[in-house]
């Protein structure tokens, strides 16, 4: 093995958190092979508390785990304030996985089943990369979105948004007070997708609305005919 190699990828310490005994055997041994530092745990619960007890530089999360299920697992580490990236594992053509894979948190995903060869290099990806840094909370007077958390108030009542609400919220917030182009937010929350109704964005305007507004009294998502949308102040 070359010895440059092995040196550079020997101090990475990984926690693979896999609940197929066999695979997660395979993917130690190839992992300690490249020099790799390996934990393994088949848990959900005994991987979290691994996470939060030791410093790892990066963790390989399964999805369907015993305990608690990788999405839980990821989003309690954020929630938390542990920011080690996380590679999650998920079933082949998964979409909806992967979506909430990175809506969890998570800094990368690989559907199963996958090539050793991009598993490694996906990690050393992550470790170059190191943590993520905390997304910065969003606060538009009394309105206030934690990204990190996935968590939204006013005046300090919570408010329960689903993703995709979330996520538009956020679009908003982020370009507050400018106005945020229809085009743009479709892109930012509704990605490539080439079947969305353009539509889409006015109904969920409408969600939002009616979720963040109007049970406070208030007015602050406005409609800028033929652009798109704003959030300011509460009138």
């Amino acid at each position: 093995m070359d010895t440059a190699r092995w040196c550079d990828t020997s101090v990475m310490r990984v926690l693979v958190v896999e609940d197929e005994v066999r695979l997660a055997q395979a993917v130690q041994r190839g992992l300690e092979a490249e020099g790799f530092d390996v934990d393994l745990t088949h848990n959900g619960t005994d991987g979290f508390v691994r996470a939060q007890a030791q410093k790892y530089d990066a963790i390989v999360l399964d999805i369907l785990l015993p305990g608690m299920n990788g999405f839980k697992v990821c989003g309690e580490l954020r929630e938390a304030g542990n920011w080690t990236p996380i590679l999650m594992l998920t079933a082949k053509d998964g979409e909806w996985d992967e979506a909430e894979a990175l809506d969890t948190g998570a800094d990368d995903f690989l559907s199963k089943p996958f090539s050793f060869v991009v598993l490694v290099a996906r990690l050393r990806a992550l470790v170059r990369r190191g943590a993520a840094s905390r997304a910065p909370v969003r606060q538009v007077g009394s309105l206030r979105l934690d990204p990190a958390t996935r968590e939204c108030d006013r005046d300090g009542t919570q408010i329960d948004l689903t993703p995709r609400e979330f996520g538009l919220l956020e679009a908003l917030m982020r370009q507050s007070p400018l106005v945020a182009e229809r085009d743009a937010l479709l892109d930012q929350v509704w990605g490539t997708d080439k079947d969305v109704d353009p539509n889409v964005l006015e109904v969920y305007i409408g969600y939002l609305r009616r979720k963040v507004d109007k049970p406070f009294g208030v007015r602050t998502i406005e409609t800028i005919r033929g652009v798109g949308y704003r959030i300011v102040q509460a009138v």
